[in-house]
């Protein structure tokens, strides 16, 4: 069969980009060797959240004291946690294909190599190949689960982000190694159920890529959870005796440490999925793990582009979609604008959680940039003292000569739904006295960024 467009993944990158073709009358289809959805929406960015939530409503009813509700002590069934979570991925799966059945996009079941001359072969779970053409092929075949050679996945003992999300039991104790998001997510998760969490990272700072201070505030809010928190850290290796892992641990002072547990999760990362997919045979140039491609996810081979994980920028599902978008209407002959790199927002959905755009205080400095910085505590907040949750802070970086943001810091209750208003207000070049000036909601947890603003000039009425 001949289509205008074949993207191989489904994704958020894979079938955003599917949808958008079909609707800009392309002949379209995609894909699947595994889930519609890929891995944000069936063991990733979805799932990840339903179990987060639960464990959120857990720790209400445990301190349902503290707001005047008296209840039995609360118990965590993590098979009923796990079987909520699955119900919401297959909800969501069920809701792409509903999407790509309304735009008239086919969908090949089946893993997808792409061919010289403009073809796919796709080899179904029965081991039957076909051969489809394409004026257009999209590789967007995402990642998985990077394995460490100190640290090797048997799915039992240690494990990745797809065993974590499905545990039989409740483990009384697990070590996490790496605290990004997908680390630091499970981290809490666990710790808020009862499992004794040990959380090791290499960097300085967990969840490194945040602000320092942000990384500060979620490591004292993990630890006054009760959880153990390892900075400057390496596993080394693990030793496993019976149902027992001996987790081998060099500290900050180089010093051994060695800490049992029932469970390791490793979460250092990913790796992209680009190995027997054709890029070797039609000659699509890679570099460290990724495709390379220009401002319009076009490989150095016409008519075959890449999007998502496998291609340099930031492995997050709203970029994957944004690339999508911007490859098919450059595509089609328009003239998209180019994605900001500089201004993708980034979330951890941790309690409290966090949310970030643009610049640390610290890059910002050593970008060259003389820097007024203002903070807002939560503590000081109506509305966050009345939720009872008063953990963090907005934080605002600015550029003393022009008034502009440089980055917004957010970690707190529900900041990971504020964040998109500094990234308007910075894709549209809003200097930080306009965003100040605009009248914030009260009580709202969004007016601690009007405050953050106004103490960065001396000039906060409530910080």
């Amino acid at each position: 069969m001949n289509y205008d467009l074949i993207v191989i993944g489904s994704g958020p990158g894979g079938y955003v980009a599917a949808v958008k073709g079909s609707q800009m009358g392309l002949k379209t289809a995609v894909v699947e060797r595994e889930n519609l959805g890929g891995i944000c929406l069936n063991w990733g960015c979805i799932p990840t959240k339903a179990l987060l939530k639960s464990a959120q409503a857990f720790n209400y009813v445990n301190h349902g004291a503290n707001y005047g509700v008296n209840v039995q002590p609360a118990e965590a069934d993590i098979t009923a946690m796990v079987q909520r979570s699955r119900g919401v991925a297959e909800t969501m799966s069920k809701g792409v294909q509903f999407l790509l059945k309304k735009n008239n996009v086919d969908v090949i079941m089946g893993t997808g190599k792409v061919m010289p001359d403009h073809k796919v072969e796709v080899k179904d779970a029965e081991g039957n190949v076909t051969v489809y053409e394409a004026k257009n092929i999209i590789i967007a075949t995402g990642a998985r689960s990077r394995n460490l050679p100190n640290l090797p996945q048997d799915g039992k003992h240690i494990i990745g982000y797809r065993e974590a999300m499905t545990l039989p039991f409740k483990p009384k104790s697990m070590v996490v190694v790496g605290s990004g998001a997908i680390g630091s997510e499970f981290a809490f998760f666990y710790q808020s159920i009862g499992v004794q969490v040990t959380l090791v990272e290499f960097m300085p700072n967990i969840i490194p890529n945040e602000d320092e201070d942000t990384s500060s505030q979620v490591a004292r809010s993990f630890k006054k959870m009760g959880m153990k928190v390892m900075t400057s850290a390496s596993v080394e290796h693990v030793d496993i005796e019976g149902d027992v892992c001996h987790v081998h641990i060099k500290d900050k002072k180089g010093a051994e440490v060695l800490v049992d547990c029932d469970v390791v999760l490793s979460a250092v990362g990913v790796i992209t999925n680009l190995e027997g997919i054709g890029l070797e045979e039609v000659g699509i140039q890679t570099e460290r793990t990724k495709i390379i491609v220009d401002d319009y996810y076009q490989t150095n081979v016409p008519g075959y582009y890449a999007i998502g994980d496998v291609v340099h920028g930031p492995a997050l599902a709203h970029v994957a979609s944004a690339e999508a978008i911007c490859c098919v209407e450059k595509m089609c002959g328009g003239n998209p604008e180019k994605v900001n790199y500089n201004n993708i927002p980034g979330c951890t959905y941790t309690t409290p959680e966090v949310a970030s755009v643009g610049l640390s205080e610290k890059k910002a400095i050593e970008a060259g940039y003389e820097v007024l910085v203002g903070k807002f505590f939560f503590k000081a907040s109506g509305k966050a003292t009345a939720a009872g949750n008063t953990d963090g802070f907005i934080k605002m970086v600015i550029d003393k000569k022009t008034d502009l943001i440089l980055g917004a810091h957010m970690c707190g209750d529900n900041v990971t739904e504020m964040i998109a208003s500094m990234v308007v207000a910075r894709q549209n070049g809003l200097t930080a006295h306009q965003v100040a000036a605009s009248i914030h909601p009260h009580p709202t947890m969004s007016e601690a960024v009007m405050e953050a603003i106004e103490a960065a000039y001396g000039k906060a009425i409530h910080g």
